[in-house]
């Protein structure tokens, strides 16, 4: 019983944040892919916004490369989670879920 406790611990501990690809606002679902308005129409703002940096990206054969820009928007606390999403050239990439202090 106890070394059950014990992974039920460690477990949890591993699991205070998470990583998603779907989020539920409301009755709307948000998916890696979608567009920064989308996002923003089914969710409505965010509590912080803010632009985290760039990164260069390269399409194709071509060889062109341009720069896109990365931004982190923050929901929350919906039971205590703050939903971190972050998006590369106004296309949302990932969704981080992490507990609130």
């Amino acid at each position: 019983m106890r070394t059950y406790l014990m992974s039920c611990f460690a477990l949890l501990a591993v699991c205070s944040s998470a990583e998603a690809s779907t989020l539920r606002c409301g009755s709307q679902l948000i998916s890696a892919g979608d567009r920064a308005f989308e996002v923003q129409q089914k969710c409505g703002a965010p509590v912080s916004q803010e632009v985290i940096g760039s990164k260069e990206t390269f399409s194709g054969n071509y060889r062109q490369s341009e720069q896109v820009r990365i931004e982190e928007w923050i929901y929350g606390p919906d039971h205590g989670m703050y939903q971190y999403l972050r998006f590369e050239g106004g296309r949302l990439v990932r969704i981080d879920s992490k507990r609130g202090n």
